[in-house]
């Protein structure tokens, strides 16, 4: 698919496309050594997705959560053959799904580790993606440029985000982290990491 690369260094390529009536981020990582790669919530628009994990060696998919708008084509890459997985908390959300991912647990996509980091809070089952090697971190709709993600849905909770973003993001990870959202732009740990306590003081 043209003009989707996002970004790319030695060992990964990662693409994005801008899917569904909530412009919702799509991402596909690839490694350049084998051509293996897993597609990162299959939001919306199955059509543009499938062609994505056609072209790009795409062998499974991840989701970061189970909300509506991020997972409107699961049960069609799963009629192609793609299997999905979802982290225990947020399977009941999905129509359906293959596989559960676990906390602090590595996904090989090719010779990439992609390490996984549970993030509850905008959902009880959030999870995030770093990937080893690269400054790279797929938060989903935990993090955002500007804040965190919204904990106003059912099952969503503001303490536990704050504890999420905290404990699992900022204490451990680079300031040049580079974060890829479910939705606008990138950011990076460093830009958000210090507006943690005006979040705090002001409830979101």
């Amino acid at each position: 698919m043209p003009n989707s690369l996002h970004y790319q260094d030695s060992q990964a390529e990662i693409h994005k496309v801008v899917v569904g009536p909530m412009d919702n981020n799509v991402y596909v990582l690839r490694c350049k050594e084998t051509g293996d790669a897993v597609l990162l919530d299959a939001a919306n628009e199955h059509e543009k997705l499938l062609e994505l994990c056609r072209d790009l060696g795409v062998r499974k998919v991840l989701e970061t959560h189970g909300h509506w708008d991020h997972i409107q084509a699961v049960p069609a890459v799963r009629d192609a053959g793609y299997e999905v997985g979802v982290t225990a908390a947020d399977s009941d959300m999905l129509p359906s799904y293959d596989f559960v991912l676990e906390d602090e647990s590595v996904i090989e996509v090719g010779r990439l580790r992609l390490h996984t980091i549970l993030t509850p809070g905008h959902t009880p089952g959030s999870m995030c993606f770093r990937l080893d090697g690269s400054p790279v971190l797929f938060s989903g709709d935990t993090l955002f440029p500007g804040g965190p993600g919204a904990t106003t849905f059912p099952g969503g909770d503001f303490p536990t985000i704050i504890r999420s973003l905290e404990d699992r993001l900022f204490a451990p990870l680079a300031a040049d982290t580079i974060v890829m959202p479910g939705h606008g732009n990138n950011t990076s740990i460093g830009a958000e990491r210090p507006h943690l306590q005006e979040w705090i003081d002001r409830g979101w």
